[in-house]
Order: C-alpha cells, then structure tokens, then sequence
C-alpha cells in the first residue's frame, strides 16, 4: 500500500514537471552550440540565445557549470551586468553585447559542461547546456636514439630510441616509423611501451620507447616518433627528426684490393693493400706473404696493418707476390681471409752495344744496340744531352763520324701498358784524334809594351793540352770535345819579330799554328777618308760665314748705314777691289 502511495507521489512529481517544460517551451525559445572549443590561455566564447513571447524587462541569464553530477552556480547577469560571480571564476568572466559568456585566461579544468538558464523573476523559463573542450598542442615530440647502438644476435630485444612530447592537452598518444612506415607491435620483435603524466598544470607529458629487432640492413634505417593529438573536431600529428642507430653485425664478405690498380704498379712505387670487411665493429687485421719457399710470413708489425691498411714503399721486384689478410671477430671468434697478387711490373739489364767497339776515328761508321728485359712489351729512343729524341728503335747507326759530331746519348726504355715505367741508359760516342786547331786569333793588331790576350782553339779527344812557346798567363775552358786557351802576355820587340806560337797535343798527335803580331799604325787606306773629312769641314764653315755676312750687310742696309745709290754701289765696289 505505501509503495503504491509513493509511486502516485512519483507520477504527480513527473507530471507536474512536464507541465511546467511544456509551459515554459511554449514561452521560450532557447539555443546554445552543442561543443565549444577553446586553447588553453585563451578565451572562450560561450553562445546562448533565446527568444521569450513576453519579451518582459525581468528577464534574466543564471549560469551553471556541471562539477561531476553537481550543478554548481557561477554567475547570474542580467542585461549585460554581471550581478554575481562565482569566486573560482572571479575576473575572468564578461559579457558581450551578444549576451554571450566569454571566459578568458582558460584553463584545462574548464573543460566541463556550461548550462545557460533564462528566467523572468523567480520563474524559470527554459535553460539549454554546452559542453566546452579544452585543447592544448603538445610540444614537438623529442627523440633520441641510443647510445648503445644495437646488435643483430643480442638475445633480447634492443632499445632504439626513446621520444617524448610535453604539454598537451587532452592525452596525446605517439607511434613509431621506421624509414616512413608505421611499425605495429609484434610479440618478441617489436615492443613501444608509453607513459603518461599529468602535470601539476594539468597538461600531459606522455613518452615512448621503442624496442625493435634489427638487421644489418638497418644500418641505414632512419626511425622517428609521431605525436597525434584531436584539435576542433580533427586529428593532427607533429613529427620528430629522423635518427639512425649504430647496427653491428658479422662480417659477411672480405674484400683485399692493390690500390693503385696491381696491373700500372711499377717498380719505386708507394702500394697500399687494403682489406676490407663488411661488419661492424670492424675485426682484427692481419697480413701475410707467401715466400719463395712458400712459407706464409707475418706483415702484422708494420704501421697501420691492424687497421687493415698494409703500407708498402718504393716497391721493387722482390715485393712481387701472394698477399693474404685475415680477418678475426672478436665476439663470435670467427675467422675469415683473402688473398691478392701483387705483380710489380719493373725493366732491368738496360745496357747499350757498340759496334765496332774499339776506338772510333774521323770518317768512321757505329751502330748502337739497346736491350732490356721486362715481362712488358718495350719501346726504345735515342735522345741527345739536351733530351731531344734522336731516333726511335733499339738501334741507331751514326756514319762519317766527326770530331763536331761526339756526344753523349742515352737509350731510353720505356713500357707503354705502365705509365712512368721507364729506364735509360747513357753511352758516350767519342771520335778519336790528334787536335785540330780551329780557331786562332791571328793577325793581331797591337802597340809597343801593351797587354793582350791571345786565343786558341782547338778540338780533339783524348782531351788534349795546349803549350804557347812564350810565358805569360794561361786560362782554359773545355766544352765537350773543344778546348780553348787563353794567354795574357805584355808586347815587346821580341814578341812582334818572333810571334807565338801554340801547340796542341794529345796521344795521338800534335797541332801548332802561330800568331802574327803586327804594330798597329796609319795605313794609306785609312788617310783617304780622312783628307775627305778635312774637305768636307772645311766646305761647311765657309758656308756658315758667307751666311753670317750677308746678314750683317741686310742689317746694315736696313739701318741705313750703307748708300742705296750707284756711287754707292762703286765706293762699296771700289773697297772691296782694293
């Protein structure tokens, strides 16, 4: 009996209430935005129209905010006055001439629902509500890989990397990519745990840590971390920089190389041997060389050979060979090794044959004969002593020799497969015999008691000496196959009767040639030329003072100093023939 009291009690309650809302929805047209959105810090702008049939001056605007299921007062305006506001609210509430409820300074803890309740005195006309978001945008995610790098055959799952973004609002949440594409979690390859704080702001910091398995061909992967984050009504995303991560991994491959190229190494060249491996860290190196007796021999304590570089300089022959390095991983202990050969291409035994070889004469004929050996194809030249090419070929045939025609000449090797590989070779082709004076300075002017020079020139080999039959000082010059001399002597009586003489020699014979002095004096040729100056002179100065005359007696006749009459004329002609 007393339940069925409470339920009519309950049914009267209701009813009454639809009543009031029918009345109240028939007096009162009401509208406010469902969602509101406002950035942390800013302002927020909250709508709420209405339209009363009454249109009464009492007509006020109580508003609400929902604190879980407690409606809790925060202001009521009437007009555009604000009459009472809520104390947690102070400062930050106004009106504009919209009627709308802006908030300013906003926080994450307004985020809640706003209920806008329009009455007209004590009655309550109608009320609507409108829920506020707030939105902060987190700051660009951080990321940093490790340190550690990772390893393809460590046993449990690496670390990448690890990322963070702070100050969002609501919760963001971060993903992981690897070299562009999104990576899922998968059951003991790849793991992204994340954590999320609330600040004392009430903005959330939230971080992630990806754990992925990797491959050696990672070691070129770039990974990155993207924040997502919803920002009125749209889902946006922030993404970090790309990181690489250290990778080690065994070696897969060895590779030796002769650098430069083995086929162009010559002998006098600097050779590396490089060895390479494609693992990380790189291994321990170690060089060997086949000998003769074909024993390996350890290379391992010259500089930089750990470091798999073997530094050979200024090769020769005896460096060609087998070359091996090995290879040894540290972690696994695992052994692996290659081998080069190292040809140095080199010429030797260059010599020169002369025939006929014995003592070469004027007018005679040689051949010159070049050889060499070398595992290359060879090309031969014939240069001079100032490098110009003579012939080509390993053979030069010379004929009508002369003294003048004696030089010196190289054969130079050369392999045309290996540039710079060359050799040379000099030979002296000397002609042999007794001097031949070729120059002498005879006749030779000269004065009582003065100091001259006197030459002579000479050619011959074996190289010859030169004796003057008088004393005086003596200078030589030689240039190739010439020899000249010089003697400084002072002139006397006996010097100008006898003259002097010089003698050249060697083994195979003697020159002499002597020097006329002569006393230099007028000769009749030379007294010509000067009776015809002494004319010419004296031609000049007389025209000079006929010139002067005549422009004294001009001055004087224009003076009036001299009669322009003819008795004039006769005294003038009178004077002059006396």
């Amino acid at each position: 009996m007393a339940g069925g009291r409470r339920a009519a009690g309950l049914a009267l309650r209701w009813g009454c209430c639809l009543l009031l809302c029918c009345a109240a929805a028939s007096s009162l047209e009401l509208s406010m935005p469902a969602v509101v959105e406002a950035e942390a810090g800013g302002t927020a702008s909250i709508e709420c129209n209405f339209y009363t049939a009454e249109n009464g001056s009492s007509t006020s605007i109580t508003w609400f905010y929902m604190d879980r299921n407690n409606r809790v007062r925060l202001c009521r305006i009437a007009g555009s006055e604000i009459l009472e506001e809520n104390v947690d609210y102070k400062g930050r509430l106004s009106v504009g001439k919209d009627q709308a409820l802006s908030i300013s300074r906003v926080t994450v803890q307004d985020a809640r629902t706003f209920v806008c309740q329009v009455g007209e005195g004590s009655r309550v006309l109608g009320e609507n509500q409108t829920r506020l978001h707030v939105y902060k945008v987190p700051e660009a995610p951080e990321i940093v890989a490790s340190s550690g790098g990772a390893s393809v055959r460590s046993s449990e799952i690496p670390e990448i990397a690890r990322c963070v973004s702070k100050n969002g609002f609501p919760p963001p949440n971060i993903t992981w990519h690897k070299n562009g594409e999104q990576l899922q979690p998968e059951e003991d390859t790849v793991k992204m745990p994340s954590t999320l704080t609330r600040e004392s702001s009430g903005l959330y910091t939230v971080s992630s840590t990806l754990f992925a398995r990797v491959t050696r061909e990672d070691r070129h992967s770039l990974y990155h971390c993207a924040v997502h984050y919803w920002l009125r009504g749209q889902r946006r995303t922030a993404e970090s920089r790309r990181v690489g991560i250290t990778v080690f991994y065994p070696a897969k491959h060895v590779k030796l190389q002769v650098l430069p190229s083995s086929a162009l190494v010559k002998e006098g060249d600097d050779v590396k041997l490089v060895c390479e491996a494609d693992s990380n860290p790189a291994p321990v190196y170690s060089f060997l060389k086949r000998g003769l007796d074909d024993v390996w021999h350890d290379l391992s304590s010259l500089p930089d050979a750990s470091s798999g570089v073997l530094n050979l300089h200024g090769v020769n022959k005896s460096s060609s060979g087998l070359y091996k390095c090995q290879t040894l991983d540290l972690d696994d202990m695992k052994q692996m090794e290659k081998d080069v050969e190292l040809v140095v291409n080199y010429i030797e035994g260059v010599h020169v044959k002369m025939e006929p070889s014995s003592p070469l004469r004027e007018g005679d004929s040689v051949r010159l004969s070049c050889n060499a050996h070398s595992p290359l194809s060879l090309d031969y030249q014939w240069r001079d002593e100032k490098d110009r090419t003579v012939a080509r070929g390993n053979q030069l045939f010379l004929s009508n020799l002369t003294f003048e025609t004696s030089r010196n000449l190289s054969c130079k090797v050369m392999a045309p497969s290996v540039p710079g590989l060359e050799q040379s070779k000099r030979v002296a082709v000397a002609v042999e015999g007794k001097p031949r004076i070729v120059s002498i300075s005879s006749p030779l002017y000269v004065r009582q008691d003065e100091v001259v020079n006197l030459t002579c020139k000479a050619i011959a080999f074996p190289r010859p000496s030169v004796h003057w039959s008088i004393n005086g000082t003596a200078h030589e010059y030689v240039e190739d196959q010439h020899i000249t001399s010089n003697l400084t002597v002072q002139v006397s009586h006996d010097l100008l009767r006898a003259g002097a003489m010089c003698r050249v020699s060697n083994a195979l014979g003697v020159s002499e040639e002597r020097i006329q002095l002569l006393v230099e004096s007028i000769r009749k040729d030379q007294k010509i030329p000067e009776s015809k100056g002494v004319i010419i002179v004296a031609i000049i100065v007389c025209i000079l003072v006929v010139a002067v005359l005549g422009s004294v007696i001009y001055f004087l006749h224009k003076k009036g100093k001299i009669p322009c009459g003819r008795a004039g004329k006769q005294d003038i002609a009178r004077n002059t023939s006396i």
